[in-house]
This record gives C-alpha cells, sequence and structure tokens, in this order.
C-alpha cells in the first residue's frame, strides 16, 4: 500500500464546503438518474461528497480496518467493469412518485452506467444495489419434489431441487424527509435523535441541514426474484411473495424456537409454483435480526422466558421481550414497502405472512393484498408453538377464528408497533 495517501491533517466535513453550492446536487424522485443525481458517500475526496455517513453500510468500519492495517490504499475506486446488472429492473412509475421511496436509491443499480463520464474523471460514484442470477440449493426444495409438492421443470425447479433465481443487493439509502414523514415526525427532530442515539457518530445530521441523504450503518435487503422478471412491468402478472425478517439462528442453523426458517422456506416453495404457474415470486430479506433489536437481546429475552415462574407461556410472550428491550418490537415496517415499490408493485396476489404489521404497511401505501397465507399447523416446530399462538392472539392472520378470550392469553396487540 502506498501510505504517502495518508496525511496527518484531519478534515472536518461537518460544514459546507466553500463556495455553499454542493458539486453533485440531489432531487430526490426526480424522473431519471441524471436528473436526481449520484449519491455519493465516499470518503476520498470530501468536497465531492452529497451524504452523510459512507457507502458499505455496517462494513464500513472493515474497510476501516483494513486501511489502518495497511491492507487497503484510502484513495482506492473499485474498478466496475462488467458489474452491471445480470437482469434489468424498471425504471417504473414509482420511482419517481413523490414520498413512495425514501429508504432506498431506486437509481442505485445504474450509477456505474448513468454516471459514466464522472467516474472516468476521478469521482468515486458506487452502486448501492447489485443484481445478479444464482441458483438456491435448499434440502426442503429436494424434499418437496420427492412428495410431489413441487415438479422440475428445468427452468425455474432442476431436477436435483435447485431453484433459479435473480438476487438484488440492496444497501439502505435514506432521503430523510421522506423518513421523517414516513414516521410522522420533524425532521429536525429525526436528525437530532439519529445524532443523539448514534453518540454523535455523524454529526452532520445536525449541523448540514443542506445534507438530504443518509447513509445508515445498518444491514441491508435482499431480494430473490422466482420467474422471469420481465414480468413485472405486466399488471397481469400475478405476484407471490414473502416479506421476511432476518432470523439467523432459525433461518440458517434451524433453531427449533422460533417458525421463521419454516415460514421462509414455505415461502420460497410458493413462490417457486407461483413463478411455475406463470406469475413471478418475490422474497425479500431484511436484516432486522430479533425484531432489529439484535441477537444479544433475542437469547436475554429466550432466556427470561424459559426461565420465568410457570414457564414459557404465550401470555407473557412480549412482555418479556418490552422487559429486556424496552419495546415489544423495533423493525416498524414503515420502510418494508419501498422494496415492493421499487419493483412497480401495484398488488400481490398471495402474501405469504400473517403479520398484521406487514399486511397493514403494504395496503397502507397502496399495495393492494388478494390473500394471505398462512403457515400450516405441520410445519410449526414443537418449541414454537407459544410465539405462534401468542401472536395470533395479538392479531396476526390465522384462517381459523381465534377463541373469544385469545386476547388475554397473549398480552397487548402489535398493531401501532
Amino acid at each position: 500500500m502506498n501510505h504517502t495517501n495518508r496525511t496527518d491533517h484531519i478534515r472536518i466535513t461537518s460544514h459546507p464546503e466553500p463556495g455553499g453550492k454542493a458539486r453533485f446536487p440531489i432531487h430526490w424522485g426526480a424522473a431519471s438518474a441524471r436528473e436526481r443525481g449520484p449519491v455519493i458517500g465516499t470518503v476520498s475526496r470530501p468536497g465531492d461528497r452529497n451524504a452523510i455517513g459512507s457507502h458499505g453500510g455496517s462494513y464500513a468500519l472493515y474497510r476501516a480496518l483494513a486501511v489502518s492495517s495497511g491492507a487497503l490504499d484510502p484513495i482506492r475506486r473499485p474498478d466496475l467493469t462488467n458489474t452491471h446488472p445480470a437482469v434489468n429492473i424498471g425504471p417504473f412509475a414509482q420511482w419517481s412518485e413523490p414520498e413512495r421511496i425514501v429508504s432506498l436509491d431506486p437509481w442505485g443499480h445504474v450509477a456505474a452506467d448513468a454516471f459514466k463520464a464522472e467516474i472516468a474523471e476521478g469521482v468515486d460514484i458506487r452502486p448501492t444495489i447489485a443484481i445478479t442470477k444464482a441458483r438456491l440449493d435448499l434440502q426442503e426444495m429436494q424434499s418437496a419434489l420427492a412428495a410431489g409438492r413441487l415438479k422440475a421443470d428445468g427452468e425455474i425447479v432442476h431436477r436435483n431441487g435447485s431453484i433459479a433465481v435473480s438476487k438484488i443487493a440492496i444497501d439502505p439509502v435514506w432521503y430523510l424527509p421522506g423518513i421523517a414523514q414516513r414516521f410522522g415526525c420533524a425532521e429536525t427532530l429525526l436528525r437530532r435523535t439519529l445524532f443523539e442515539q448514534t453518540a454523535g457518530m455523524f454529526p452532520e445530521l445536525v449541523t448540514r441541514p443542506d445534507m438530504d441523504v443518509f447513509l445508515p450503518p445498518i444491514g441491508g435487503t435482499t431480494i430473490y426474484l422466482f420467474g422471469d422478471p420481465a414480468k413485472l412491468s405486466d399488471p397481469a402478472t400475478k405476484i407471490t411473495c414473502r416479506v421476511h425478517d432476518e432470523c439467523n439462528g432459525s433461518d440458517v442453523f434451524g433453531s427449533d424456537i422460533c417458525t421463521c426458517r419454516p415460514y421462509l422456506i414455505h415461502g420460497i416453495e410458493e413462490c417457486a409454483r407461483g413463478a411455475q404457474s406463470g406469475g413471478l415470486g418475490i422474497i425479500v430479506y431484511n436484516r432486522k435480526e430479533g425484531r432489529a433489536l439484535g441477537e444479544v437481546t433475542k437469547f436475554l429475552v429466550y432466556n427470561a422466558r424459559k426461565r420465568q415462574e410457570g414457564g414459557d407461556v404465550a401470555s407473557a410472550y412480549f412482555e418479556r421481550t418490552e422487559c429486556v428491550a424496552g419495546v415489544q418490537d423495533a423493525r416498524f415496517q414503515q420502510l418494508m414497502p419501498d422494496a415492493l415499490h421499487w419493483l412497480g408493485l401495484r398488488r400481490i396476489d398471495r402474501f405469504v405472512s400473517m403479520s398484521d404489521m406487514k399486511y397493514d404497511a403494504l395496503v397502507g401505501q397502496g399495495i393492494d393484498v388478494v390473500e394471505r397465507v398462512a403457515l400450516p399447523d405441520e410445519l410449526v416446530p414443537a418449541d414454537a408453538h407459544v410465539e405462534i399462538a401468542a401472536k395470533k392472539a395479538a392479531g396476526y392472520f390465522s384462517p381459523e377464528p381465534q377463541p373469544a378470550n385469545a386476547g388475554d392469553t397473549a398480552g397487548r396487540s402489535l398493531d401501532k408497533y
């Protein structure tokens, strides 16, 4: 590494550059990438920056370690040759509808192409969305084939059980005025709270009102598309969709204390069938571990639930989380529909979810839900019946009516969360 790229001088970016006017202004909601302008959160040339934070979200800290150890040149720019999307997505009308998308950059996947000239001049512009193709190889899909629930077609579902998908990775890009409006608070309060709750990590939140865009240090979203993405532009296409919030213990390691992996696998199977029927299947996977409270908090709650007097019961399911974390759920699904708006969706024909919060967020933002698909009882792990009973009583969708006293057994409703 060339250590001459480092200087002892620290450049403070918490005040506007001399001259006042940003070199690359952002016009959120514009009808094209050029009109909107690039999102620049890189630190190599501070004068070019027009966003608070930096690219890579939480991974920016690993980049800092790589620079500190001498493994990475701090001013190196990525070579984006041949990184263009494997399939075309959009543009859709929602990309330029006011306040429709506020938590991601709808033009993030075309940045390298839309701003070729600027990149050639040395401006460090990076994609915030990447699109590739792959196959999912899951043991449960092999079992579905063996049981006859899925049929191999050689295009979507292969004879070995692997499923062809288009994969879309999305880094969060927050348009702060839109985020504040979505949560019904003043932008100044949102900025101040973000500043204070990150212990002052991003002073520009309160010192740079000229910067409307924030690259938060949080996990992003992955979308898995089953079927031909070109069908997104046809409003007659039947859409099967599951929106899934991360649960590493269950999704990856198969922990039996919750229903997360069974519901994710059920959603994948439904999406594959939907694509085989001529429609599209969509899995939206959000990095919101432990109801966005984190895995440490989640495991503390597990302990509290199992050790409480009377054992693990539905009536105390949500209360134990609130006792530890101060809130029952921090996922706040208000931002969740943005990924589906980005796909141009106005309707979901089969929504593979029992969550009232997700359903209300979608319908509240103009996405019609035709049918809700519950998790079959036979897929609920033995140790997860407490969870599913508590959620049904608290408002989760169920095809069967709940007992009249169900609300008394599961604690407070999650509607406001």
